[in-house]
């Protein structure tokens, strides 16, 4: 009387099997997004190889808490990863333990006393095709070293019957350094060849120190073009560059400096500030120089620009003084046409500084935090900076071209 009931349950029970299988994944999949995304916005994943088919125990070194982020953004999604976390410290608290297991899918072992017991717990998840990430140190090590592994994570590969996988981390020392602050850097994780499950801790810690050291050691490919650049922007003649091409602008130079901002700031990120202050220094003195030039009655030559362009900022000039070069950022007619037009219409110095600070400022700061962070998101394509440059004088001569034409 009891086969018919059973026979009815078992539809239920892989029913409920199969939709707990699909919100872990699901579960899997936003966590993967959110970490890449957080990690990309703090200079960038890379990954190199793939996690065999079935499930696997994954040992990696550990240097820093963002070593989890970087495993949850380089691993499969369809592996569920999963990662043991310290009980004493992860789960010492409920809301850490909330935040460990909903954002780092960790799971506790305790480190004094009944660990082994939380790992072959999960011998059944690594059977059912799961990831099981393990950190075999046991704690963070110090930069540049590597200690010895504890047995847990190949006791429980031999136990479930499944692969070890090794994988090196590289960049998380210094994205977030033991006991230290935040800040930028590319996360490289290399994933390795499987070993097999009676494998040695000594076999497990060689292979993970071996992807460590030529992670670390494999350089950036980068553009020769972009290095010598930086080396211009990054030497003491970099701010003056910036401050002379606005300034030169602002009296007459037809290439505005949001153009040098623009290949300066994707090719050195982290000089984008000192730069763009430089160059809005320049553009303030040159737009003084240039006013105070025209209400004299000195005309210096403006390539590339229109009668209707003249006609337009005197009309706006006469009608809000030195106010209407806040138009100018938005509506393609050069700096120096306005500074030229407000020198000849008398507007006061002081007014035409105040107000061009903010418009050119506006605009200056914009554009450079803008390429700035694409330089930075776009750290590990630096060697397609010279196909970069290429586009960008492509886009800008066709810009440049239609604006002109525009106001012909």
């Amino acid at each position: 009387m009891s086969t018919p009931t059973a026979t009815r349950n078992q539809p239920v029970r892989r029913s409920r099997t199969s939709a707990k299988r699909d919100r872990r994944g699901l579960s899997a999949l936003l966590r993967r997004a959110l970490w890449w995304t957080l990690l990309t916005l703090t200079g960038g994943v890379s990954r190199k190889g793939h996690l065999p088919k079935g499930g696997c125990v994954v040992v990696a070194n550990h240097t820093s808490h963002a070593d989890t982020a970087a495993l949850l953004a380089a691993l499969d999604a369809h592996h569920a990863p999963t990662i043991a976390a310290a009980a004493d410290y992860w789960f010492a608290s409920p809301w850490r333990s909330r935040i460990c297991s909903r954002l780092a899918a960790g799971f506790p072992v305790r480190r004094t006393g009944g660990g082994m017991d939380d790992l072959l717990a999960k011998t059944d998840a690594l059977r059912a095709g799961r990831a099981v990430v393990l950190f075999p140190e046991g704690t963070r090590a110090k930069e540049g070293e590597l200690g010895a592994f504890h047995k847990g994570a190949l006791v429980l590969a031999s136990r479930a019957g499944v692969p070890v996988v090794p994988v090196g981390i590289a960049g998380t020392d210094r994205l977030l350094p033991k006991h230290g602050k935040l800040r930028p850097s590319l996360v490289r994780v290399h994933i390795g060849t499987p070993l097999p499950p009676k494998a040695t801790p000594e076999e497990a810690r060689d292979a993970v120190a071996a992807l460590h050291r030529s992670t670390t050691e494999e350089p950036l490919k980068d553009s020769r073009t972009r290095k010598r650049i930086a080396r211009i922007l990054t030497s003491r003649w970099g701010l003056p560059l910036a401050f002379a091409w606005a300034f030169a602008e602002a009296l007459s130079w037809p290439l505005m400096p949001e153009l040098l901002l623009a290949v300066a700031c994707v090719a050195v990120p982290r000089r984008a500030l000192k730069l763009s202050l430089a160059a809005l220094a320049g553009t303030l003195a040159g737009g003084v120089l240039a006013l105070q030039l025209a209400a004299s009655g000195t005309n210096l030559p403006h390539p590339l620009t229109t009668d209707r362009m003249r006609a337009e900022a005197h009309q706006q000039l006469t009608a809000e003084s030195a106010s209407a070069v806040r138009h100018q950022p938005w509506n393609g007619i050069p700096f120096k046409v306005y500074a030229a037009t407000a020198g000849k219409a008398d507007v006061p110095t002081p007014a035409w500084l105040t107000h061009s600070t903010l418009a050119r400022g506006t605009r200056t700061l914009t554009v450079a935090l803008t390429c700035a962070t694409f330089g930075f998101l776009a750290h590990r394509l630096r060697r397609f900076y010279t196909l970069y440059l290429a586009l960008l004088t492509t886009g800008f001569t066709i810009a440049l071209t239609l604006i002109v034409a525009n106001w012909s």
